[in-house]
């Protein structure tokens, strides 16, 4: 479910099951009308701080006690594999840094029904362990996806909503960055990423989707309805 304004949308009933008039002009070609969203999008994402909230993502705290993680952290993954609890004792810091929003996509899903966008995110985390010395420098990549879709209110206003916004699973990639002097063992690495792993994906879904949200409902009006046309009309052109 979905709410804009006075505007309720289930998003598992928009299936297109009524006749649809003359296919209706289009500001832009099909083309256009993808990159001009996207664009849009990434700018409207950006404009809600989007950079701020990733750099200040509470991971430590999560680390910590547990909390907002998608498995519960100590219950799930330590709760399975006790040795990982003193490595996770030992962690004293954990902050992100250079955090970007790579270029968003607008894509087909494999069903052919509505379309959806990836969100591309970037960031290096440092993960200061005792144990280890200098802290370490890991790079990270991970997508957000969510579908897209038109609705139109009782005045026949077009909005732009987005449903499923989730965590793209198997887009995360952590790697150790060079220019750390003497390396850590790779066991150590892989430890530190499967915690990551069960920590990391909820915290950057539970920031991003619902900026998805505003910056849907601040995009230009006259995109918004050219948009809202040729989702309806399955004429915008996505990869």
């Amino acid at each position: 479910m979905f709410q804009t304004g006075r505007l309720v949308v289930f998003c598992g009933l928009l299936a297109q099951t009524l006749p649809l008039p003359m296919t209706p002009p289009l500001a832009l070609s099909p083309t256009d009308l993808a990159g001009s969203l996207t664009s849009a999008l990434s700018n409207g994402l950006l404009s809600e701080d989007l950079l701020d909230i990733l750099e200040n993502l509470p991971l430590l705290d999560i680390l910590k006690t547990g909390g907002n993680s998608p498995s519960r952290l100590r219950g799930g993954l330590l709760g399975k594999v006790p040795l990982l609890t003193p490595l996770l004792n030992n962690i004293v810091d954990l902050k992100t840094t250079d955090p970007q929003l790579l270029e968003p996509v607008l894509l087909k899903r494999p069903d052919g029904h509505r379309p959806y966008v990836t969100i591309p995110l970037a960031m290096v985390l440092h993960v200061k362990m005792p144990l280890v010395g200098s802290p370490l420098k890991l790079a990270v990549k991970l997508n957000i996806t969510s579908e897209l879709l038109a609705v139109k209110d009782e005045q026949e206003k077009f909005y732009l909503v987005h449903c499923n916004c989730t965590f793209s699973p198997g887009s995360l990639q952590i790697s150790l960055l060079d220019g750390l002097g003497a390396l850590p063992s790779e066991g150590l690495i892989d430890n530190i990423t499967g915690i990551l792993n069960n920590v990391l994906p909820g915290q950057v879904q539970g920031k991003v989707c619902p900026l998805v949200s505003e910056a849907l409902d601040h995009l230009d009006a006259t995109l918004v309805h050219s948009t809202g046309n040729a989702l309806m009309y399955g004429l915008i052109k996505v990869s």
